[in-house]
């Protein structure tokens, strides 16, 4: 399948937030508890927790949800959490995936939002259905025998962003380390162009490759990873979604790093 055509934008500012919001031209995702959600959030934003949509997150099931969302074809989305951007990344991969293509991440976090003494209230919009269509973009995914033939090959780079000890004490085979942490700062849910450029450059992820993001087991930390990728223009990143729960379960190799002393810290 053709790759979908995607802007590279990958993270939408406070100010262009709010002009849209304004302007009544945007649908903002607000992912996180319900209970989070009624007490207040971005004005205009509709609810979505992860759990929700993780729950059945098959594309048919997710086309229903996003129609109900009042989102077509069209409509540009914003998605914003309050976890350093890992969930809204999992719920923005999500529509990546069934052919939505204007779905960007709020540069920053709901708490940053409101500690800058932006607006908040608690209403909660009325929303019409809409119709969105359905067009899978395939290219995205990993599955884990899709995973397990390609790590073979010399063009594939997988990503690590789990925590760094718990890649020490298991992880897919030639697997690299890329702890989520590294990848935002403290106030952005991701480093800058030229930051994350210089990370990726000192782990050996740039050039053509073709590169396979997971995490621990829904596809969130490594959602983020993925992002992170499209943000310095590699194109070819794919996200393990079930990730590495999945991989253990169906009893595929692990490995273990034997010798830890090799990690540069100057890298970070």
């Amino acid at each position: 399948m053709c790759c979908l055509t995607r802007s590279v934008k990958i993270t939408t500012d406070i100010d262009s937030l709010r002009s849209e919001i304004r302007d009544n031209s945007v649908r903002v995702i607000d992912v996180r508890r319900e209970n989070d959600y009624k007490k207040d959030h971005i004005p205009s934003a509709v609810n979505l927790p992860l759990a929700h949509l993780l729950s059945d997150d098959s594309p048919e099931r997710v086309l229903k949800i996003v129609n109900s969302l009042g989102i077509d074809d069209e409509m540009p989305v914003v998605v914003y959490d309050d976890t350093f951007g890992a969930l809204a990344s999992r719920v923005s991969w999500t529509l990546e995936y069934i052919g939505h293509s204007d779905v960007t991440l709020l540069e920053t976090t709901f708490s940053n939002w409101k500690s800058t003494g932006l607006e908040s209230d608690s209403a909660i919009p009325e929303i019409q259905n809409k119709e969105h269509s359905m067009k899978l973009q395939s290219d995205i995914l990993a599955t884990s025998d899709y995973l397990e033939s390609a790590k073979a090959r010399d063009n594939v780079i997988l990503i690590d962003n789990r925590e760094r000890l718990n890649f020490l004490e298991q992880h897919i085979p030639g697997a690299i380390s890329l702890p989520y942490r590294t990848l935002a700062t403290s106030d952005k849910i991701l480093r800058s162009k030229e930051d994350m450029s210089r990370l990726l450059d000192n782990r050996g992820v740039t050039g053509d490759s073709e590169i396979i993001t997971y995490c621990g087991s829904v596809g969130t930390l490594s959602g983020l990873a993925y992002y992170a990728l499209k943000s310095v223009g590699l194109p070819n990143a794919k996200l393990y979604v079930r990730s590495f729960k999945e991989w253990k379960n169906l009893a595929k190799p692990t490995e273990k790093q034997e010798d830890a002393s090799y990690w540069d810290l100057s890298a970070e």
